[in-house]
């Protein structure tokens, strides 16, 4: 098994178990050989203030869960009560499509999957946003 390998750009930084790693001036490979390591890209990453509307919030709460800040049995119900709740706004076929590879994601406990799938929503979020706003 090779565990999970990571594709870094040059200067690209990650978090991995707490630490901010950041890659040289080549791009380069690196396998994490440990299986349950906490690790999120920091181009991912969201910051709290950032985290405003309904998706958002939800991709921060899995963002928590792989910097290791959220024990992911503690958000369970949590994260797949919101996702139907998404649910009940994003009704296109597409969209429900996204909502359940998020779902069954999150149950397979493989949240990053989960988060780069909601975050295809985020133009669409943004255009319900616009049309809501006065």
């Amino acid at each position: 098994m090779t565990g999970l390998v990571l594709k870094l750009s040059p200067k690209e930084r990650v978090l991995i178990n707490g630490a901010v790693i950041e890659n040289g001036d080549r791009r380069s490979r690196l396998a994490i050989m440990t299986p349950d390591a906490h690790i999120l890209r920091l181009r991912d990453a969201i910051h709290p203030e950032e985290a405003k509307t309904p998706v958002r919030r939800v991709c921060y709460a899995l963002q928590l869960v792989l910097s290791g800040d959220s024990d992911p049995d503690d958000v369970y119900l949590s994260l797949l009560r919101q996702i139907e709740e998404l649910s009940q706004v994003f009704t296109d076929g597409d969209s429900r499509a996204v909502l359940t590879e998020a779902s069954t994601a999150i149950i397979a406990t493989q949240h990053y999957r989960a988060m780069k799938a909601l975050k295809s929503l985020f133009p669409r979020e943004d255009r319900l946003m616009a049309v809501g706003a006065p």
